[in-house]
Formats: C-alpha cells, structure tokens, sequence
C-alpha cells in the first residue's frame, strides 16, 4: 500500500471557471506567493492566431505557455501533452505546473491529457480542478451554460468569487446550490481571488486516474429538467477503517454498479496509518493517496458516493463490515 500511497511527480493545478469568473487574478495571485519556486503556466484563452505554443521566460523561475486559439480539449490535447512534454525536457526540475483553461473549456479532457501520455504520467499528476465562481452572475452561466456546470460539478475546489459585490442572502443561496451540485468539493469565499494558496495549491485533492468524464446527467441533476435518480449519500465512521477491507468491498462494489456509482471520495481514519487517507472513484476508477497526520484533530471517516438509484441502507451495512477489529 506504501507504494501507492507515495507519489513524487511535479503537482499540476488547473483552474477553471466560466468567463470572466476571475480565473486570471487567482493565477496571479498564486504566482506571487511562489517566490522562489519554479513554477511552468500554460495559460489557455481564445484569440485570432493558431496555437503558438511559445515558450516566453519572465524570469528564471517562471515559465509562460500561451494557447491563444482553441480549448485545452479532444482538438488541441495533442498539442498541451507536446507541450508538457518540452517543459519537462527543458526544466526537469520544476516545482509546480499550473494551467488556466478558457472559461468555455470542458475539464474532463483536460484531465484526460495526464494519462493519455505515458511521458506525461510518468512526469506530473493532477493536484486539483479550482473552479472560480462569479457571485454576481452564477445563476445566469449556470442555467445558460452546460460549461459553467461542467466545470463546477468537476472542481476539486470552488472559490466562490467577487463575495463584495452581493449580499450575505445571495452568497447562501448559491453556496447552497453548489453543495447539491457537487458535495464532494471544498468551497471557499474570496474578493479578488485573494485565497490563502495553502488551501488550494499541493491539497492532493484529486487523483488523476479517477477521473476520466463527468456524467452529463448528474451535472444536470439540479436543472429544470434533472434525473431524480441520482443522489448522493455520506458514510461516516469514528473506528477506524481497515483499507484492504474496504478495497476489497469497493472493488467488487464497483464491479457490479460501476454505472450507477458516478463518483466517490472519502477521508479515512485508517487503521496503522497517522495521515489521513484519501479515497476516490469515478466509475471503476480509484485512487488511493495518503494526505497530512491527524495530528490533535478528532479522527473520523467521512466518505461520499454519487450515483444513480444507491441503496442507502446495503452500503451503510457494506461499508461498517470494513471497521477494522
């Protein structure tokens, strides 16, 4: 188990969010606070050339990639593992890599792109999907726009952005329509995409072979025109998990409803580990990782599944059955 929860690869953040969300701020915001580090940005947005692809170095610790026509999806994923590939050849020693999508980017290729290249895999691994938020007119992208759902039932992490231009009543309503959407995701407040980077840059928040598409129904599951079928149900537990008991109960759990489980992450307690341990599947994919030690915080398990028609009280039993003795 060791070998799968250890990972060394270069962490990849990409940031997502519908136009004019506030994804560049964050960017920016984010690299100042990396003094230091070296840091590759591959920065997509839509414009009247081709894709360049030109390297531009601002400093020494920084390295600019612009895709000025195209999203980072199936029709230019060639081009991103090309370039991913040439940052890794010419700055082996990379600290981070961080990609900012087109606000009509569709996330699930992007992710895609970590695993389709075997240089890719063997190189970097995807840390987390940020969703940036725009408070002013989330209701209007979301209901206008299938990418602005995608891209929020996709995030690792929602910053709900420009919090100083509504009020406290509309800041609730729309944090609680993000957690039907997408419970799993971290959510947090921000003006000006002033974010503590701690929270959002090496969270080890998504594995990248867990995810490989976001059901279109699910994202829709709170639209006008929804699939009542699809819920999501929170396992909790404060004695501690046996890992090789729970693997092997998801697995063949998996097996069976792999297209019925949609997605799943959990935190674990788990027995002879002092981290905490990070769980999640999308379909029949999952992914172990360790995260930080308990520390003096009260251990416990919570564990998330989304899905079509789950059988609350056959998983609650499943899932007690892996409480180590």
């Amino acid at each position: 188990m060791d070998n799968v929860l250890t990972d060394s690869r270069i962490p990849a953040t990409v940031i997502t969010g519908f136009l004019g969300a506030g994804k560049t701020t964050l960017l920016n915001r984010l690299l100042r606070n990396q003094a230091g580090r070296k840091i590759a940005v591959i920065v997509n947005e839509f414009g009247e050339v081709g894709i360049d692809g030109q390297l531009i170095f601002d400093d020494e610790n920084e390295q600019l990639i612009e895709f000025n026509n195209g999203c980072l999806c199936c029709t230019v994923r060639g081009d991103l593992i090309e370039t991913l590939e040439r940052i890794r050849e010419r700055a082996p020693d990379l600290d981070a890599i961080m990609i900012e999508t087109t606000g009509l980017a569709d996330p699930a290729p992007v992710a895609s792109t970590f695993f389709v290249s075997d240089e890719v895999k063997s190189a970097a691994r995807l840390d987390a999907f940020i969703t940036v938020v725009d408070a002013v007119n989330f209701f209007h992208s979301l209901e206008e726009n299938e990418e602005a759902r995608e891209q929020l039932g996709f995030a690792d992490i929602v910053l709900l952005n420009k919090t100083d231009l509504v009020s406290e009543d509309v800041l609730r309503g729309i944090e609680d329509h993000v957690r039907r959407l997408n419970p799993l995701a971290k959510l947090y407040r921000t003006s000006q995409a002033d974010v503590d980077p701690s929270l959002v840059l090496e969270t080890n928040a998504f594995q990248l072979a867990a995810k490989l598409e976001v059901d279109p129904l699910f994202l829709d599951e709170h639209q006008h025109q929804h699939d009542p079928s699809i819920g999501s149900i929170v396992l909790r537990e404060q004695r501690p998990i046996d890992m090789n008991r729970f693997m092997s109960w998801i697995s063949e759990l998996l097996q069976e409803q792999g297209g019925s489980i949609l997605r799943s992450k959990g935190v674990f307690n788990a027995t002879g580990f002092n981290e905490r341990v990070l769980f999640q599947s999308v379909r029949m994919l999952t992914t172990v990782s360790r995260l930080d030690a308990w520390g003096e915080a009260a251990r416990g398990t919570e564990y998330v599944l989304i899905g079509r028609n789950l059988e609350r009280e056959t998983l609650k039993a499943g899932f007690a059955a892996c409480v180590g003795h």
